[in-house]
């Protein structure tokens, strides 16, 4: 058909790490595959192992590597360049899997094969809204039943809205095991900056994700020591997630020294520019836990966008990124010809931390490392973060913190959707782990438990609702919870992490939206060490027990004047909007979204291990306006005999030769 091939430009190569897939500019429709398969780290068919020496690769059996030639690290996934093999669950045979990048409003056409032996596979499109096709986000048991062994799904959405977004497995951990990738929508503009894409992360070289998340529920013993959680400045305990180094593009080294600088000497990602030219860099966080604070040595950056949506320009030392959120900045490589650190660390301070490197080379620079060193930040000239999961950095850092909701919309037509009378809708959601002997994920005490079947397809098949269970304010249970949204209805929602369950700062993820960001509020802090006090005084949590012993699974405003959309400073005008957001230990963040997305949406925490231990819950959106899905749509759920006559007359049944 020469009018389909004229409107479909299919660029697709399966193996390599680097080659993705562009679509034309000028293209309807976009087409290519993601191949899902296991593969392993440091390794390829015609070496079998490699190991690192002087930021290359050389096959293993190399004993003078002055005299040979290393191996095109484009053919390896090299991860922190451990030398023990690390069996992984990936796209097309990449870490990251290989860049989509289309154009806005474009349909979208992307075939899953599910290459893997021995388990199910879905591929979500993190931000996408999926505006009338619902069933094509990517979460099993929700929007679809599991892609089994063998078996081929395909995906197609339009491409809406523009901006940074990214795809990744939604079943089990195995987004932590490497399968995950970028997703760009481009706009349909004149003379865009040129580009880059940076994908960060935490990494474990030993322990696959579904080990991982074991350990975190069981504990991690080693040497015969329960292994120590890290801790973050503010006081707060990150989830036991052992990560040995950072990945940059699937990129990084592990160091075995860190004080001195003693590291094995990985290969690392290098991004390329030329001097005097500004550019745009695409940041994601894929990782499974840890927030990284990004910069770059000798350049300030100009934070222009979250999560698909542009904000108004801010010039920072850094940012903090959270898994699951994205940031566009512009970087002016107006500096001297040279290398210089691209620096990802996590917000960790005992008794380790986590960095992500690689290298900004600009043209002409020779291929060597750079000697940069990171800012000095000094009272007379403070390092500006944003996105602080805290209010406040220990003094003697001299670093200024600006939250998000302190961030304005670069939009002037796109304000928050006002309060209407009758069409009003507020909800506390607490995101925390409350308990007293056991403290599991949960919102609101109810730990996620996903239906035998799939939810949008299949909704009056869901047997596993919260409606045949009994949760109280002071206890916790697991079903299957949704909340039910009226089509057209103003929805304000109040995300807590309060209460006696609250844990590390939770990236909230919400499916089938983009929400706007009125007002967060924190923890009370020490402004002098940046130490947490005090819970948030704004919300009472309820349940007839101090805040320090509530399980906040029924909280609302302490002063009651709040209600209905009468909490003072939200901004209205020119909120920032976003799908993940971070909620702050021990504080609360105000959102807002309009219910006219039918679907069945999830929200949960990003942080992987809380989202497999139960940290999620449903948005039953519209459901009368619910589109129908795709002819022959598949379809799943348990099986039982129930007609044991029938079973016995087929047992009885006799074989014969």
């Amino acid at each position: 058909n020469i009018a389909m091939l004229s409107s479909t430009l299919l660029l697709f190569l399966l193996v390599s790490p680097v080659i993705g897939y562009t679509c034309e500019k000028t293209a309807k429709i976009c087409e290519t595959s993601l191949s899902i398969g296991h593969y392993l780290t440091m390794f390829n068919r015609d070496t079998l192992a490699v190991y690192p020496k002087q930021g290359k690769l050389y096959k293993y059996d190399v004993t003078n590597t002055s005299n040979a030639d290393p191996v095109p690290k484009e053919d390896i996934i090299s991860g922190d360049g451990w030398e023990v093999r690390k069996l992984l669950v990936v796209a097309n045979q990449s870490l990251p899997g290989p860049d989509i990048i289309v154009y806005e409003g474009q349909t979208v056409i992307i075939h899953v094969k599910n290459h893997l032996h021995s388990d199910t596979v879905t591929i979500h499109w993190h931000g996408l809204h999926q505006s009338g096709t619902p069933f094509m986000d990517g979460v099993p048991f929700v929007s679809q039943c599991p892609i089994e062994s063998g078996q081929t799904f395909t995906y197609k959405f339009k491409a809406y809205p523009p901006g940074t977004f990214w795809y990744h497995s939604h079943v089990g951990s195995q987004r932590v095991d490497g399968l995950l990738g970028a997703f760009v929508v481009r706009k349909n503009e004149p003379d865009p900056l040129p580009e880059h894409i940076m994908q960060i992360q935490d990494w474990n070289h030993d322990w696959g994700g579904d080990m991982g998340y074991q350990l975190m529920v069981n504990r991690i013993i080693e040497n015969r020591t329960k292994y120590t959680p890290s801790q973050s400045l503010d006081g707060s305990f990150f989830s036991l997630f052992k990560a040995q180094s950072g990945l940059i593009n699937g990129r990084g080294r592990f160091y075995s020294d860190l004080e001195s600088g003693t590291h094995n000497e990985a290969p690392l990602e290098v991004f390329n520019v030329k001097q005097n030219t500004s550019y745009r860099f695409r940041v994601i966080s894929v990782g499974a836990l840890f927030p990284f604070r990004v910069s770059v040595d000798n350049h300030m950056l100009s934070v222009i966008e979250s999560d698909g949506y542009p904000i108004r320009p801010t010039l920072v030392e850094s940012f903090v990124i959270n898994p699951g959120e994205r940031f566009d900045f512009v970087i002016n490589a107006n500096q001297s010809i040279g290398n210089y650190w691209i620096r990802g660390k996590t917000l960790e301070v005992t008794p380790r931390n986590t960095i992500a490197e690689a290298i900004l080379r600009y043209d002409d620079a020779p291929d060597v490392e750079p000697t940069t060193a990171r800012k000095v930040c000094t009272e007379q000239d403070k390092c500006v973060v944003i996105n602080c999961p805290f209010t406040y950095f220990p003094k003697n850092e001299f670093t200024e913190c600006i939250r998000f909701d302190q961030l304005r919309s670069s939009a002037s037509n796109d304000p928050a959707p006002p309060v209407v009378d009758g069409k009003f809708k507020e909800y506390f959601l607490n995101y925390a782990f409350p308990g007293v002997t056991s403290f599991p994920s949960s919102v609101n005490g109810i730990a996620m438990e996903f239906p035998p079947v799939s939810g949008v397809s299949q909704p009056q098949q869901i047997t596993t609702a919260c409606k045949h269970v009994h949760c109280e304010d002071q206890k916790h249970c697991k079903c299957t919870n949704a909340l039910s949204l009226d089509h057209g209805d103003t929805v304000q929602m109040v995300l807590l992490n309060m209460g006696v369950g609250r844990g590390w700062a939770h990236p909230v993820h919400m499916h089938g939206h983009s929400f706007y960001v009125l007002k967060m509020g924190y923890a009370e802090y020490n402004e002098t060490t940046g130490k947490f006090i005090a819970q948030n005084p704004d919300i009472d949590c309820r349940g007839g027990v101090p805040i320090q012993k509530s399980f906040c699974n029924n909280a609302s405003w302490s002063n009651q004047t709040w209600l209905n959309g009468n909490v003072p400073g939200l901004e209205l005008q020119n909120p920032p909007r976003k799908d993940t957001l971070i909620i702050p230990s021990g504080g609360y963040a105000v959102i807002r979204i309009r219910a006219d997305n039918p679907g069945l949406w999830i929200m949960h925490c990003h942080i992987e291990l809380h989202a497999s231990d139960g940290m999620a819950m449903l948005l039953n959106e519209s459901f009368s306006y619910l589109p129908k899905t795709p002819k022959h749509f598949p379809t799943c759920g348990d099986f039982k005999i129930e007609d044991e006559e029938n079973f016995s007359v087929i047992a009885d049944v006799k074989i014969h030769d």
